[in-house]
């Protein structure tokens, strides 16, 4: 139980949780593998409000600038007219408009509609909210995904902002225990600091389905360096040479995209590796359910970035998937080693090929460490799990943040 829901009925919490009115504030609308925000978005309970785009946003979803009529003045110095021009206007403004306006603006925006509270998905996020919650009176809470806790540049740009950002920030939310001592050695305040891992719908993502008769290998996710897509296909290399009809099913898309064909290429292992690029959720949930095993060979570049907890590797553990990864951030913590699959170190190809190697000839040891993985999935990572904890957390900012009113009207 959270410690917003401290001595509080179950009934009175939901309640409570319900009421609450929520801007959640990304820097895209759709981005494709932010999952976790969509759930956010989607799930969270009251009201809730999705706003995007240049930080602080201009945008909520619908495709609608906000506010309209804060925005006029500038619109018709920019000489533009909001009512006729709304999208021409919100993209010259986010280009041309200095944020002091556009803070000002979004500050009168959110007081406007009563929020109760902001969250602000990413730290820069959280950054770019501080002025203008500060400014509406609204408790801003911070939830930190992944490289914006850890990649060297983003730490380096955001230092100042970030010990302001502690500082203010009701609560910080982190997805990972490493994420959490991260976020400490930074400067975050250990009684703020919550851990909230990311969940699945264990429904959407069941093992209910025929498995391929053949081994295939399944990795979700984009095309890039922390990922390092590059060493999961090398390690496929010695699985396919010793196994002919093996098959790795790689979906997602970005900038390594283009070296990993070439490699499959060189390694001759076209029509054994098979790029489906970005797939809607469905698709992938129906290819889960079709492999033999997850693979993801997540590392820590050299710049720092590193992963959260990817959301890939709890979607597979919920179809029943055992998975074969690097002891790498929030991945360690749920993939059990030798119990739902199986944990290497970061770059041991070997080991990551003995591992798929292990699950493709022993079909009943995949299916009992898939039958885990669900398990654990159930019990620790579920979406329901995940909502109740986040709403909880919000629920606490914004009663900490009345009694802090409180006592400083008292004072008075």
């Amino acid at each position: 139980m959270s410690g917003a829901d401290r001595g509080v009925g179950t009934q009175e919490c939901e309640q409570r949780r319900s009421a609450l009115r929520i801007a959640v504030v990304s820097p895209d609308r759709d981005a494709f593998s932010e999952t976790f925000i969509r759930a956010h978005v989607e799930h969270l309970p009251g009201e809730v409000v999705h706003l995007h785009g240049a930080l602080p946003p201009l945008w909520k979803d619908g495709g609608e600038p906000l506010p309209p009529h804060a925005l006029h003045l500038a619109g018709r110095i920019a000489g533009l007219s909001v009512r006729r021009e709304p999208d021409t206007v919100t993209r010259f403004l986010a280009g041309h408009l200095p944020a002091a306006p556009r803070e000002r603006a979004l500050a009168r925006y959110l007081a406007g509609r009563n929020m109760d509270v902001v969250l602000a998905e990413y730290g820069y996020t959280g950054v770019a909210m501080a002025p203008v919650t500060r400014r509406a009176g609204i408790p801003l809470v911070v939830h930190f995904h992944g490289w914006d806790a850890y990649h060297e540049g983003v730490l380096a740009q955001h230092r100042d902002a970030y010990a302001q950002l502690f500082r203010q920030a009701a609560a910080v939310v982190a997805v990972s225990s490493d994420m959490v001592d991260q976020l400490a050695s930074l400067g975050a305040d250990p009684d703020r600091l919550h851990l909230n891992p990311c969940g699945v719908d264990p429904d959407a993502f069941s093992p209910d389905g025929p498995r391929s008769d053949r081994p295939i290998f399944l990795a979700v996710g984009r095309f890039v360096e922390k990922k390092a897509p590059h060493l999961t296909i090398l390690a496929f290399k010695q699985v396919a040479d010793a196994l002919p009809d093996a098959r790795l099913l790689m979906v997602g898309d970005g900038p390594l995209l283009g070296a990993c064909r070439i490699l499959v290429q060189a390694l001759d292992l076209e029509g054994r590796v098979i790029f489906r690029g970005s797939l809607p959720h469905a698709k992938v949930a129906e290819a889960m359910r079709a492999a033999t095993c997850f693979v993801q060979h997540s590392v820590r570049t050299p710049e720092g970035d590193s992963e959260g907890n990817p959301v890939a590797v709890l979607e597979a553990a919920a179809s029943g998937l055992p998975v074969v990864a690097t002891r790498h951030a929030g991945i360690a913590e749920s993939v059990v080693d030798g119990e739902t699959g199986f944990l290497v170190a970061e770059g041991d190809v070997d080991g990551m090929a003995e591992g798929m190697r292990r699950l493709a000839s022993d079909p009943e040891l995949a299916r009992r460490m898939g039958e885990a993985g669900r398990a654990r999935v159930q019990a620790q990572y579920s979406l329901d799990g995940s909502i109740r904890g986040l709403a909880g957390i919000l629920a606490q900012a914004v009663e900490e943040a009345g009694l802090k009113s409180q006592r400083r009207l008292t004072q008075r």
